[in-house]
């Protein structure tokens, strides 16, 4: 279990858990205990689930890299990276916190109707690392500073889309795109970069969530789906995902993960370098499983943690 707080305007922390799939709780997908060391847990291999399989590949990026005995990640959803940086020096760090997740960095989209909504963090427009929250030098001061103070920093990542069908214009950076070709100058990306050939709805979009195909190869509410089966377009994500490596943070939170094929996930992540702190990234998948769906969280666990969304249900009702 892994506590996470959120924090409102007001700067009040009001705690929310989340749970996510991990070896220490995966008892309920196993048959034997006998060789497979999992977090010092041993599975015989011939009595091993393929979710178990999948659970000891995906091991190596279940360590948030907490310092001592820090365990408390807070999400830091929109603020500015010198309001982290501040945070991380008078709360966070000498209150024993782990870390941070903070909004995307990279270049979205800016939406004016509604006027800059949250959401337009979700559309990227390129891997540039200009936002509403500060530039890169702002986010590589933030990270230092909060590292000082024993902080580690977890970026949500977009990797499944980029902006939402339609339209041209500059992003938040000044890169221009143009949504209806397809063209994305800043990464760059093109129209034969994009599933748009491998989705067979009527406009693209998806309407069938018992559907699995359709729900990876098609657009998720009218964002532009990338073809992350292309060595190409992983390596310019892998590319992003390492620059982050680089500036210091500790790990990924992956947006829309259900939304990509696995197998595509495992690849990005094994391409992705260890963390200045040692040891493989920190990540944790966006995979929305309430059971009996054509896309099941334990589909992902060779590239992460996964959110378990069931958690908070399953606490709701307890308390009926």
């Amino acid at each position: 279990m892994t506590l996470v707080a959120d924090v409102n305007i007001g700067g009040i922390l009001t705690y929310i858990m989340y749970m996510y799939l991990t070896a220490s709780s995966f008892h309920v997908l196993r048959r034997e205990t006998k060789l497979l060391n999992i977090g010092g847990v041993h599975v015989s291999v011939s009595d091993a689930s393929p979710e178990i399989l999948d659970l000891q590949k995906g091991y190596a990026y279940k360590d948030p890299h907490c310092a001592g005995s820090r365990h408390g990640i807070v999400h830091l959803f929109e603020w500015k990276w010198s309001d982290i940086a501040a945070e991380c020096e008078r709360f966070l760090g000498p209150y024993g916190f782990c870390g941070v997740q903070t909004s995307p960095a990279s270049e979205n989209r800016m939406v004016t109707s509604p006027d800059r909504p949250w959401w337009e963090r979700y559309q990227p427009v390129s891997y540039k690392m200009t936002t509403r929250s500060g530039s890169e030098q702002d986010f590589r001061d933030m990270v230092s500073r909060c590292a000082a103070q024993g902080v580690r920093i977890y970026v949500d990542v977009v990797l499944n889309h980029m902006t939402g069908s339609g339209g041209k214009g500059t992003g938040t950076a000044g890169t221009y795109f143009d949504a209806d070709s397809l063209q994305f100058p800043g990464v760059p990306y093109g129209p034969t970069d994009f599933n748009s050939d491998k989705c067979f709805t009527g406009d693209g979009s998806i309407h069938n969530y018992n559907n699995a195909e359709e729900i990876r190869n098609c657009n998720l509410v009218s964002l532009l789906d990338l073809k992350l089966a292309k060595s190409y377009v992983r390596d310019k994500v892998t590319q992003y995902l390492n620059h982050l490596v680089d500036l210091g943070v500790a790990g990924f939170r992956v947006d829309a993960a259900k939304h990509m094929w696995p197998g595509d996930l495992t690849v990005i992540m094994g391409k992705v370098k260890d963390v200045q702190l040692g040891g493989r990234p920190f990540v944790v998948q966006e995979v929305i499983d309430m059971g009996n769906e054509a896309v099941a969280g334990t589909e992902y666990l060779s590239s992460g943690r996964i959110t378990n969304f069931k958690f908070g249900a399953e606490l709701a009702r307890v308390f009926r």
